[in-house]
Parts: C-alpha cells; structure tokens; sequence
C-alpha cells in the first residue's frame, strides 16, 4: 500500500515526535531522534568548528611533538552534588591527569550512555557543567559518542572522557621520579569529594555543608613549572583511594619509602568529624581539586609558596618527605609520638565515587 493509498482512506504516517522531558530509547537509534538529542542538547554546548563537522573522527593540530592521552570512565552515583555533578568530574577529572604528567590540556572526546527515562533536564545541566569548565579551560570538546540503554542499566548516565595535551620536553614530572629527599606536598585540604558524595548518597546531614573541591588543576602545574622546573619530580591527583594510595603508588613505582607528619596533613573541621562519625579515615577518602607533588633539591617551602600565589593551593603546604628506609611502603607519625604504616586498602571506602 502506498502513501497515497493510505491517503484515500483518510490514514497517515505520523512522524515520530521530537520533543521529550526524558531519555527514550530512540535517542540511541541513530535515527532522527539521535540527531535531535546531538542538535538540541550537545551541540549548543559544545559547539566549535572540529565539531561541527561532524566526521568520523576529529582531525586536529598538534603544535608538540610528544603529545599526553588519558582515558577515564565516570559512573558517580548520585549524579549530582554539592559543587558538581558527573560532567563536572568527566572534565576536571581528565584534565587533572593529563596536567598530573605536566602536559597542558587541549582537546577532550566524550561518550555517554544514557539510561532510558533519564530526565532531559538533569542532561542539560550536565551537559552545560562540561561546556562551562572545558571553555575555563581553555579545552576544545572535539567529539563525541551517545548510546542509550534500557531502564535500570545504568544508573542514570555513564560519561567516558578522552583528553589529549601538549608535554613540555624540559617539564616531565613522573610517578618513577620520586628521591630520597624529596618534600611531599599537598596543595590543599583532603577529603572533602568524597564526604559531599557519601553526605548526598545517603542523605546525611552534617552540620556543616559539604562540597566537593572538584577544580582543575593544570594553573597549580603551570606555577610549579615555571617557579621550580625539573624539581617537580612527581605530581598526583588523589582521586580514588585518597592520598593514602596515591602516595603508596608512587612508592612502590620509585622504590622509596614516604614518611607523613600526622599533624602537617590537612583535614577540614567537617570532613573530619564526618569520617569520624562514619568511622572512616580521610587519608583514604577521594580528592578531585587537590594534588599531591613530590619535590626535590630542598624546595618544598619554594612550591608551597608558588602554589600559595592561586587560590587553589592556598592551603598548601609540606606533609612529609621520601626517605631510603621501607622501599615501596608509606609510614606516619602520628600525633602521639609513634609510627603506623599507612597501607592501601584492599577495596573502596566509598565505591561510585567518580
């Protein structure tokens, strides 16, 4: 039966309706639908002309010769929080780690999986988190990918981030780097990422707010290179795990043991007394706005300062140093005079953290 035949009979094929408040699964089609969702949601946002062409892949210039890519998956849970949301994580998060290996960031791909039913609203605002911080940035989001599965099969929204950027040659700052010697330092308070997302999954309420200090980072890296250089031996974010397991990485990579002072580390009033109502240990809790940098030649007070310059780090400070003694362990003294090792933990504190 043709078109006009249905005509006769006074029937129609009605096209499929555009407008939703929610995720269906004809946005994942690759149909109209498909292409509504990247028009109408997407592109205003993250329009820019390697985008807009719209090819298989993004063909961009690279002014460097040796380039930084990081790939990162991010399945908070809930999706959004006190001082952010899973967008704001997707960028700061991926452009942390290309800045953790001292590269500037550039560009940034993203792919998302929508679940079905996931209001419309809630992916606008994510989606405007990641444009306002990439363009803060100064980051091109040059393309991307959108599934959509059925109800229940993935908690709202998963985001995965690609980012690439440019290394400084004479600026290669390395987990491997670290020496006997070296000043460990913070650029701020810890904790306090994965209080805000504990205090929003559970509906707990704390006294005092808590936020999450999700920022990025690379204007912290950008001081440090041009006030100390190759003195910068390590840099890294700590994420997952907190400082705890970042620092017993780098341990384990450089062969060298990490001493911490107790009463150097910086916990802020809520993040302390809430992990002490939960019992758990804010070495351990998740960071997405802090660093930790290992520096040698006895400039550790020199990086403090520089970091101090930014509003980011004006809580920085020297937490501890690198020592020849327990290769590959991280040990504290605590508050009280004695020595305790600070091992990782054989799973999460908080899972669904980032």
């Amino acid at each position: 039966m043709t078109i006009d035949s249905l005509a006769a009979y006074g029937l129609a094929c009605p096209a499929p309706s555009t407008t939703h408040d929610q995720v269906v699964l004809g946005h994942g089609s690759g149909g109209k639908l498909s292409a509504a969702l990247f028009r109408e949601q997407f592109l205003p946002w993250f329009d820019n002309a390697t985008l807009a062409e719209q090819g298989d892949a993004a063909v961009v210039g690279l002014t460097s010769a040796t380039i930084a890519m990081s790939t990162d998956s991010f399945v908070v849970k809930p999706l959004e929080f006190a001082g952010g949301n899973i967008g704001t994580l997707a960028v700061h998060g991926t452009l942390n780690d290309l800045a953790m290996m001292g590269a500037r960031p550039a560009y940034l791909t993203v792919g998302f999986i929508l679940e079905e039913g996931l209001p419309i609203d809630v992916l606008d605002r994510v989606v405007r988190a990641m444009s306002e911080r990439a363009r803060e940035a100064g980051v091109l989001i040059v393309a991307g990918d959108t599934k959509v599965v059925e109800r229940g099969k993935a908690d709202g929204m998963y985001i995965n981030t690609t980012g690439i950027g440019m290394i400084d040659s004479r600026f290669r700052p390395a987990p491997a780097r670290a020496q006997p010697g070296d000043a460990v330092v913070v650029s701020g308070p810890i904790g306090a990422h994965g209080m805000a997302i504990m205090a929003a999954r559970e509906a707990i309420g704390f006294e005092s707010d808590l936020r999450s200090d999700t920022a990025y980072l690379y204007p912290l890296v950008e001081l440090m290179n041009e006030a100390l250089g190759e003195s910068v031996h390590v840099l890294r974010d700590p994420t997952r795990g907190g400082v705890a397991s970042s620092l017993n990485e780098i341990a384990a990579a450089s062969r060298v043991g990490v001493l911490l002072e107790e009463s150097a580390i910086p916990v802020p009033p809520a993040v302390a007394a809430a992990c002490e109502m939960l019992g758990l240990d804010p070495l351990y809790v998740a960071n997405e706005g802090v660093l930790v940098a290992f520096i040698g030649d006895g400039r550790g007070d020199d990086a403090v300062r520089a970091m101090q310059s930014h509003a980011l780090g004006a809580g920085a400070r020297v937490i501890g140093r690198v020592v020849s003694e327990h290769p590959g362990m991280v040990a504290m003294r605590t508050g009280i005079g004695g020595t305790r090792v600070v091992d990782m933990l054989p799973g999460d504190q908080l899972p669904r953290i980032c």
